[in-house]
Formats: C-alpha cells, sequence, structure tokens
C-alpha cells in the first residue's frame, strides 16, 4: 500500500511546458519549418494573447480555489482538501487547461510550428506522467468523496 501523502507526479506541470517551449524554440531556429521564430501577423498576435490571457485567468482562479479551501496547489504537497468549487465544478483540470491555452498562444505568438507539434508530447507527458498519479492519490485520500467527483465533472472538458 502505498503512504505517501502526496502524489508522485514525474515532473511538475510548469515545468513540462517551459521545457517543451523550450525545445521547441531551439528546434525553430536549428530546423526551421514556417514561416521563422517570433513573425507573427496582427491576428496572430492577437489570438495568441487573447489564449494566453484565457489560460493565465483559469490558471489564477483555480489557484485561488485552491487557497481558499487551504491546500496545497502544487503536486508533491498533501492535499488537505478535495476541491470542487470555481472552475473545478467544471473540470477536473483547469489549472493545466490554463497552462495548455498559455502554451497555445506562445506558440501562435512565436510561428513556432515545434512548439505547436511539442504540445501533443507535452499533453501525453501530462496525462501519464502527473494527472493520473494525482487521480490515484485523491481517489486514496479522498475516497467515495473523489469518485462521485470523478463522476459528476470530467478531466477535460
Amino acid at each position: 500500500m502505498n503512504t505517501v501523502d502526496y502524489a508522485d507526479v514525474a515532473i511538475k506541470p510548469p515545468l513540462l511546458f517551459v521545457a517543451a517551449l523550450a525545445l521547441g524554440c531551439v528546434l525553430s531556429l536549428i530546423l526551421p519549418i514556417g514561416p521563422g521564430l517570433a513573425q507573427p501577423n496582427g491576428l496572430g498576435l492577437t489570438v495568441g494573447f487573447v489564449c494566453m490571457g484565457l489560460g493565465f485567468a483559469l490558471a489564477i482562479l483555480a489557484a485561488r480555489a485552491f487557497h481558499r479551501a487551504g491546500t496545497h496547489v502544487v503536486p508533491g504537497l498533501p492535499a488537505t482538501a478535495l476541491v470542487t468549487a470555481g472552475p473545478y465544478h467544471l473540470t477536473r483540470n483547469p489549472i493545466y487547461i490554463g497552462l495548455v491555452l498559455v502554451y497555445f498562444g506562445l506558440s501562435i505568438i512565436l510561428t513556432s510550428v515545434w512548439v505547436l507539434l511539442l504540445l501533443m508530447p507535452a499533453l501525453m507527458i501530462l496525462q501519464r506522467g502527473v494527472v493520473e498519479p494525482e487521480e490515484a492519490y485523491l481517489e486514496r485520500k479522498f475516497g467515495d468523496a473523489y469518485t462521485r467527483y470523478k463522476t459528476r465533472v470530467p478531466r477535460w472538458l
């Protein structure tokens, strides 16, 4: 039986997205695909900044729900409450959706096909290395309350 009182995730999600972003930028410089790094037009800038703004707003709202509940946001620290209010009423992973929106917005602003292509492996790592261990931990920690929450609220959207 696992007695560790935290989600044992493979990587901290912000680090995952920063690493994918950095690798995408390096690949864009070494093996360019598309218009070139940081060559957006007005529409690209608008769409990119809107995505980033929505992503940051969603992540901040979700983090505030954690703070209001008096529990930790960071995987690797114990959860002291099951957060189901605010954006967690609509999705079980609003912070990660926010990070994806920020990353997607940056890929548009950077006009980097590589950054955009690396979103898929980043999402696969997020799913397997972060979300699934977190869900297993929350099920161990909160039992039936988390199981009921999972049946009511989708993992993503």
